[in-house]
């Protein structure tokens, strides 16, 4: 069969076409077995990037317990010393106040005195011809606190704080996360009363009396509000302590919140806490530690209660570590460590009134050089109230881990590791009559 030139040419062609043709299905046909029968082939979606993770703040903490003196120099010149010390530039925030300017001036002075250029940071929700939502995201605002080395909040209503520094749907300001990026670059925070309260992620809101909170519990909005948790998300943080008995305050919020670990700084006194979680007390008097790790809840009992809490005093000097749990005592008291063989005393320990002015502490040191295992503090009210005949029996009690550190320089102790019960009791009404 003879074929022309052309015609093998176009048959060349035609058997190009027919075998690339039978590639392409070939090839169709092989993914289409790779993907499942009747399922349509849906587009990769992109990976997001990973979140930047920040680093823990370098900063650190100093923690007061409101009514601070002028004349506690060893406060006021820590706060300068971490800022920076001589000519640290430190902003203050008088947004606690009804009057955020001149309470703000007032710290001013002071820790002008101790060597700061300290200054007013003009944000506050009582702040006149001011609007605090604007000056809030203001960028010279933002400016002015990226320009200090160190951040003071100053006492009041700590529900000011907030309002000032957060938005409506719980985002940071511009400002909050300015002081938060002071605080990560290695400044310093500090706040006293109200500006202590808003150190955890948890603060007293709206707090009835201590003794109320026993009887009718806390709420979400009412006693307790977020606050700015500088400390971290693990402690929680209570102020004006020992002074006006509010130890026991702490309790139902952190079960209700869920903290193992409490710290209530008394009057004139603060907490330094730095990178690594040093827990510091210096000033005029201590703080009481609260663990509630092992703690639990009979609700076979009506009433508020709880069994095997742990309460300690850390008293000036002393220092603790809230990730080891470590505890240093101070150095006038580190080689005088308490013999149990050997107690001080013999006597009864007991008070009618646990949440009087520094009687929790009385009691404590009582106990702890006593032969006497155990001391009974009781909390009742005004008969008048809503609930007249319901009291509290505190107990503390000594364990094989319970130690205490007496000061070879002054009368001064360290109490650790005591367990308390708290538990409902009924008072006889009327509770007295005249003879």
């Amino acid at each position: 069969m003879n074929f022309s030139g052309f015609t093998c040419q176009r048959l060349f062609v035609l058997w190009l076409l027919v075998f690339a043709s039978f590639g392409v299905h070939a090839a169709q046909g092989a993914a289409a077995k790779a993907q499942p029968t009747g399922k349509a082939v849906k587009p990769a979606k992109a990976v997001p990037p990973p979140k930047p993770v920040l680093a823990p703040p370098a900063g650190n903490l100093v923690i007061i317990g409101g009514g601070l003196r002028a004349d506690n120099a060893e406060v006021w010149q820590r706060i300068v010393l971490l800022a920076g010390g001589k000519g640290a530039r430190i902003g203050v925030f008088g947004s606690a106040s009804i009057n955020p300017e001149n309470a703000a001036q007032n710290t001013v002075n002071k820790l002008n005195q101790y060597g700061a250029q300290a200054f007013f940071i003009p944000l506050g929700v009582t702040l006149p011809n001011s609007d605090y939502r604007k000056a809030a995201e203001d960028p010279e605002v933002v400016a002015l606190i990226h320009s200090a080395t160190g951040i003071y909040f100053t006492g009041g209503d700590q529900a000011r704080i907030t309002k000032a520094l957060v938005r409506q749907d719980g985002t940071r300001t511009a400002a909050l996360e300015a002081v938060w990026d002071v605080y990560r670059d290695g400044g310093v925070v500090a706040g006293s009363s109200a500006g202590a309260a808003i150190m955890s992620t948890t603060m007293f809101y709206d707090a009835k009396s201590t003794l109320d909170m026993l009887k009718q519990g806390v709420t979400d909005g009412n006693e307790i509000a977020p606050g700015l948790g500088f400390v971290g998300d693990d402690v929680f943080i209570d102020q004006h302590l020992l002074v006006r008995g509010r130890f026991a305050r702490m309790i139902p919020v952190m079960l209700k919140k869920g903290y193992q670990i409490g710290l209530g700084i008394d009057e004139n006194t603060a907490m330094v806490v730095n990178a690594k979680r040093d827990v510091e007390i210096i000033g005029y008097s201590g703080a009481l530690l609260l663990d509630l790790s092992a703690a639990i809840t009979d609700r076979a009992i009506k009433g508020f209660n709880i069994s095997n809490a742990t309460i300690s005093y850390l008293d000036r000097g002393d220092k603790f570590n809230l990730v080891t749990r470590d505890f240093t005592p101070s150095p006038d008291k580190a080689d005088n460590k308490l013999d149990p063989n050997q107690p001080d005393t013999r006597g009864v320990v007991y008070t009618n009134d646990i949440l009087g002015n520094n009687a929790v502490l009385d009691l404590m040191v009582n106990l702890i050089d006593n032969a006497q295992q155990d001391a009974i503090g009781i909390a009742f009210g005004n008969p008048r109230d809503s609930y007249p005949d319901m009291g509290f029996e505190f107990r503390f009690s000594k364990t094989i881990n319970s130690v205490g550190y007496s000061s070879t320089e002054v009368e001064a102790y360290s109490v650790l590791k005591l367990r308390m019960d708290i538990r409902p009791i009924q008072l006889q009404q009327p509770l007295y009559r005249y003879r």
